[in-house]
């Protein structure tokens, strides 16, 4: 099907109320796929703050003013768990964490075409203006995209905008899925899909919060206390509904778990700490995290992660394992982010049979498996005129 002008595309309808919401969700329940978006505000919360949402079907686009007053989404909500229709968003997570917070599960099915992008050998992370424009020929107008989405009326040209990130989204999917089936990879999608679609993707666990922080010590009894401040933090900020780093940066917590401070004078020194906020409740509340994680035993402290004391890669191994990597995400058109990171490219040179998502299921065939016969010295690399060709022993 040929690709419509921007002027066939269907005008955007501004929805403000729930009996139009209701009424446009009922007739997209009919639709093989819909395309959604989100517009949201996060600079100064700890929540999302969703603005805009919009929808996109072959025959209407649809605006939804999610702070429109008295308006209810719950139809909203129906037509993304409606498993009759396929919901297909680029760039999806932060979209899916919005509805998990309001209607508690992940919209299904869903389908990431910055992630078929991958599969599909556009690069790691290709952004959607330049999806659109490789897929479709499309022009993206992104002069809207810092828009403050939170202030009312909408603008007709912020109106148009969101409207353009499903309306040309249509056709990128129809598209790029086209091209995944003709080359057999609809299933690798579909393995990536499985950790979009999980709610627990979207949920922060307080308890974990301070592994995000990479602590550089050995020291069990001071990651204890990060543990404890970093949970203190997550559940402080999420009352408080400001972001993380406005509560305390990192630079603080890291500081405040290695001098485990007993009184507001002391905490008062830590960087970026001022005397009102050591003195105040929330210092004395940070204080008692700290005071209640060192009063733990020893054997409660968090355990090192394992592979600190195991055998540093080999710095050649770990080259030729990339090159390889390269090689062949080169050779089936593949986005190399997408088959290994660098932590699992150290293990794999460093451990017999690592667990790894590489050495499993298509990761396998297109890296993983020549990767372990490299290290056993089934495979060679060569050049052969301009690219790397592999020599099997």
């Amino acid at each position: 099907m040929p690709r419509p002008a921007r002027a066939e595309f269907p005008q955007p309808t501004l929805i403000t109320d729930t009996e139009t919401l209701a009424r446009l969700c009922e007739r997209l329940a009919s639709e093989q796929f819909v395309t959604v978006d989100t517009e949201f505000m996060r600079e100064r919360t700890y929540w999302p703050e969703l603005c805009v949402v919009q929808l996109a079907s072959d025959t209407e686009v649809a605006v939804v003013d999610a702070l429109a007053p008295g308006i209810d989404l719950a139809p909203l909500g129906e037509l993304l768990a409606n498993q009759a229709v396929m919901k297909v968003f680029h760039a999806a997570r932060q979209d899916i964490e919005i509805f998990v917070l309001l209607f508690g599960d992940v919209p299904r099915p869903l389908f990431d075409t910055q992630v078929a992008a991958m599969v599909a050998g556009f690069g790691d992370q290709v952004g959607y203006d330049a999806l659109v424009a490789n897929l479709t020929g499309g022009q993206i107008d992104k002069a809207h995209r810092f828009s403050d989405w939170s202030v009312r009326p909408l603008s007709p040209a912020q109106i148009t905008y969101a409207a353009a990130d499903v309306t040309h989204l249509r056709r990128a999917y129809e598209k790029l899925r086209a091209r995944l089936e003709k080359d057999g990879r609809l299933d690798w999608v579909a393995e990536e899909m499985a950790v979009l679609a999980d709610p627990n993707t979207y949920r922060s666990n307080p308890e974990t919060m301070w592994e995000r922080l990479r602590p550089r010590t050995n020291n069990r009894r001071m990651l204890g206390v990060l543990r404890a401040i970093a949970a203190w933090r997550e559940r402080e900020a999420q009352r408080s509904n400001i972001p993380r780093q406005r509560m305390l940066k990192d630079e603080a917590l890291l500081e405040i778990a290695a001098t485990a401070p007993t009184d507001a004078d002391q905490l008062g020194r830590a960087r970026g700490i001022t005397r009102g906020f050591a003195e105040g409740k929330t210092g004395l509340s940070l204080l008692a995290a700290v005071a209640e994680a060192k009063a733990l035993p020893d054997d409660a402290m968090p355990e090192l992660p394992t592979h600190r004391d195991g055998p540093k890669p080999s710095p050649a191994l770990v080259s030729l394992l990339k090159v390889l990597l390269a090689a062949k995400c080169e050779q089936f058109n593949v986005a190399p982010k997408l088959v290994a990171n660098s932590e699992e490219i150290d293990r794999l040179a460093t451990e017999a049979q690592p667990d790894v998502a590489s050495l499993s299921g298509w990761r396998a065939d297109v890296f993983g498996n020549d990767a372990m016969a490299l290290k056993r010295g089934e495979l060679a690399l060569g050049v052969d005129g301009k690219r790397v060709k592999l020599i099997r022993g």
